[in-house]
């Protein structure tokens, strides 16, 4: 029934696209517990046909996870191992899970992790981004002001910036991107593990270009990752730079606005700092 002898809930990654993905311990796993606690039951059930399984589902979602922990903690105590799954990857991992494992553990469960497929982790294995360190943020705030805040928030740090997006916000999530980072190397990846798998490089005003001479690719789930901040000191020898040139373009009668677009155009980095660079300048000139 488990790899132990007391019951356990398993944390089980499941393919987020190729069915192959799936390890030959996952699907042990799934054919072997009492029940599977499951993002979406239809969708889990297809896997389940598709391994030739028939396992008990329970649906488990953001909306209902915490209603279910007592449900679930009482098949555990009566000796039942438990499988947590999402529609793709890793549970938890930007899909439901948290409120039940950290009340399962905190109450003394087994919660036993079967790794597998995660979109963030594969894509940035391909990304050709400094993967040493990074920073994952999930799916940043729907509306344009939210994400934009969160953006300039995190604007400064020198990690890779990784990010989900689905395909009606990546357009927005671009422009915002183009605003606040400017030139800075991006990388999306698109439908990991599918028929249409495909990685665009570029800056945030390229890959926006790109999708506007081809709407497919704007379809799909997103994998967008932003290469990290310059370290301190070449961005004061980037600022000093900048300086020089919203200093020599204002002198030439260039506007503030317009200055500020060629700045973060030539240099990279937000149109909004860059403004206010030429703003203070023109008025301490």
């Amino acid at each position: 029934m488990s790899d132990a002898n007391s019951a356990s809930l398993y944390v089980v990654a499941t393919p987020i696209g190729n069915l192959e993905d799936l390890s030959p311990r996952a699907a042990r796993l799934l054919g072997e517990v009492a029940l599977i606690a499951a993002e979406d039951t239809r969708h889990t059930g297809r896997l389940l046909r598709h391994l030739g399984l028939s396992v008990p589902l329970l649906s488990l979602h953001e909306h209902n996870e915490a209603a279910r922990v007592e449900q679930l903690d009482a098949r555990l105590v009566a000796g039942e191992s438990i499988a947590l799954v999402s529609d793709a990857g890793t549970p938890l991992i930007s899909d439901p899970g948290f409120v039940l494992v950290r009340e399962l553990r905190a109450r003394g469960r087994r919660i036993v992790p079967v790794p597998g497929a995660c979109a963030l982790v594969a894509a940035l294995s391909a990304a050709g981004l400094p993967t040493d360190r990074f920073t994952f943020q999930g799916f940043l705030p729907a509306k344009g002001g939210g994400r934009r805040a969160r953006l300039e928030a995190l604007a400064a740090r020198e990690e890779t910036l990784v990010f989900y997006e689905s395909p009606h916000r990546i357009r927005d999530t671009l422009a915002d991107l183009a605003t606040v980072v400017g030139k800075r190397r991006l990388v999306l990846a698109r439908e990991l593990t599918k028929a249409f798998e495909t990685f665009l490089d570029g800056s945030a005003d390229e890959l926006l270009a790109r999708m506007e001479a081809d709407p497919d690719q704007a379809r799909g789930e997103f994998v967008v990752m932003v290469a990290g901040a310059a370290p301190r000191e070449e961005e004061e020898a980037s600022v000093v730079e900048g300086e020089a040139l919203l200093a020599a373009l204002l002198a030439e009668g260039v506007g503030v606005k317009q200055a500020a677009a060629v700045a973060a155009r030539v240099l990279g980095g937000g149109k909004k700092a860059w403004y206010a660079r030429a703003q203070a300048l023109k008025g301490a000139g």
